[in-house]
């Protein structure tokens, strides 16, 4: 089956020749700052299925893992398309749930960098959480305060 995909304008489209590997959700502070605040939910494919067009602007840097990743960002609206991990080709590409057509073919299972979200971060409850990238410790579960939302 194919999926496919686009930023908020439609400038950018893509598709996916696979199915999702996995998905997560990601508190890292590089997320964060892409996503304004929030973590970044990813769908992870192989990356030689996924096949983008449009005007990409692409930012590379070093990531918290010490990781050069690359992310991918709509040149007219801004929205962030992917990221990619350069030194280890790999790895998946994490597709931004958001930008599918179908958010729903594959729910996060996990989170990343959990330790450094913020204590307002909301957790969904049981979901693994680890302290930083995969293959790290796990945290303990969030107690979800009365006035919280779960």
């Amino acid at each position: 089956m194919e999926h496919g995909g686009q930023c908020f304008c439609g400038e950018v489209t893509f598709s996916v020749a696979s199915e999702p590997l996995s998905a997560r959700f990601c508190w890292c502070r590089d997320c964060q700052r892409i996503a304004s605040g929030s973590a970044t939910v990813n769908v992870l494919f192989d990356e030689a299925s996924v096949q983008y067009s449009g005007p990409i602007t692409r930012i590379t840097r070093v990531a918290d893992s010490g990781n050069t990743v690359e992310r991918g960002f709509c040149s007219v609206c801004g929205s962030q398309m992917y990221s990619r991990t350069l030194s280890d080709p790999t790895l998946p590409m994490r597709v931004r749930a958001g930008t599918l057509d179908d958010p729903e073919i594959c729910p996060p299972s996990m989170i990343i960098w959990g330790a450094s979200a913020p204590s307002w971060a909301p957790f969904p409850p049981g979901m693994t959480i680890l302290e930083a990238g995969p293959g790290s410790a796990k945290l303990a579960q969030r107690q979800v305060l009365p006035n919280q939302n779960p």
